[in-house]
Parts: C-alpha cells; sequence; structure tokens
C-alpha cells in the first residue's frame, strides 16, 4: 500500500521504500481518540491503513469539520506541521483505525539520505489543495460534485451531518442537492 501511494510522487527504489518502513511508527487509535488537540504541534505526516480520521475546529460548542480522512491516504494539519506552530485544528479517529506514522525527524533524516524523498513534500501539497478548494467560494452543488468525483468513499463513510459540515452547507442544502443527482 505504501509503495503505490509513494510511487505516484517519484521513482522510488526498492532501497528507498525500505528506508522509508524503517522510519514509519505503527499506531493503532480507538473510536474517539484524539490523534492531534487543537494547540499541540503536528510533529508527523500520518497513513491510515484502516479506518478514518476527521479533522476539526471547535468555535464555541461545534466541531467544524475541515477535513475527512479515509483509508490509504496520506494526512496531516498542513499549517501546523509546515510552520512547526500550534495546531488551530484537532484530528480525532471516527471509527477503530490503524495508521503509519512519519516523525518530521524521520522525514528530515530520509531527505539527508536521498534527495528522491524531498517528493514527500507532494504529499503535504496535495492535502493543502483539497483543504484550499473548499476554502474558495464554490457553490454547494459544486463541492458535493467534487467529492462525488474524486472522494466518492467520503459519502459511504460519513453521515450526512459530517458531510454538510465539511462542506460548510447547512444538513437541508445537502438534501436538496443530494435530491438533484
Amino acid at each position: 500500500m505504501i509503495e503505490n501511494t509513494l510511487s505516484q510522487f517519484e521513482l522510488f527504489l526498492e532501497s528507498d521504500y525500505k528506508l522509508v518502513e524503517k522510519e514509519l511508527k505503527y499506531r493503532k487509535l480507538f473510536k474517539d481518540d484524539i490523534l492531534l488537540r487543537e494547540g499541540e504541534i503536528c510533529k508527523s505526516l500520518y497513513y491510515i491503513q484502516s479506518g478514518s480520521f476527521i479533522q476539526y475546529q471547535t468555535k464555541e460548542i461545534e466541531k467544524h469539520i475541515i477535513d475527512l480522512h479515509i483509508k490509504n491516504e496520506w494526512f496531516v494539519n498542513h499549517s501546523s506541521f509546515i510552520a512547526q506552530k500550534p495546531s488551530s485544528t484537532a484530528i480525532m479517529a471516527f471509527e477503530e483505525t490503524e495508521i503509519l506514522e512519519l516523525s518530521v525527524n524521520s522525514i528530515h533524516k530520509l531527505i539527508e539520505t536521498s534527495p528522491v524523498f524531498l517528493s514527500l513534500g507532494k504529499i503535504l501539497d496535495q492535502a493543502r489543495e483539497r483543504t484550499l478548494f473548499f476554502d474558495k467560494c464554490f457553490s454547494p452543488t459544486d463541492k458535493y460534485n467534487y467529492i462525488l468525483k474524486n472522494r466518492p468513499q467520503l459519502i459511504q463513510k460519513f453521515p450526512l451531518k459530517i458531510i454538510s459540515s465539511y462542506l460548510k452547507i447547512a444538513p437541508e442544502t445537502l438534501s436538496r442537492v443530494r435530491s438533484a443527482h
């Protein structure tokens, strides 16, 4: 699995995969376990082997979904990870999960070993681009169509209340958009 996701970024050699595997740390989390709290610094890049995560920001007493993460995806709290500053969001396991963790120190170690590992930055760019897309002013239909086209597994994995928060639209609006399809 890791080899498939890494191979899309650069031509990794078998020896490169072995170096990455040595640096990966396996973790198991249970439903509602917090991987990253608001105010903590994100010090790792994560790969989901099984399960899913919600990245959210708490405003008043409500959770506002920033991003959703599912099996076979890399994810990170981009701004906290890049700047090594406290996170304004939290990451919570939506269900029992198994992840592989690659720390910032491990990434630096890999980059020192071979420049091919600079391509790991492309994983970060993909996560950032997805988040930026939803920060732009697109119509609810455009947002929903984006998910249907690019990440249809989200619709199957998460309840509509979470999907509507992720799309930043009311659940009623999501219902209308879905019925139009």
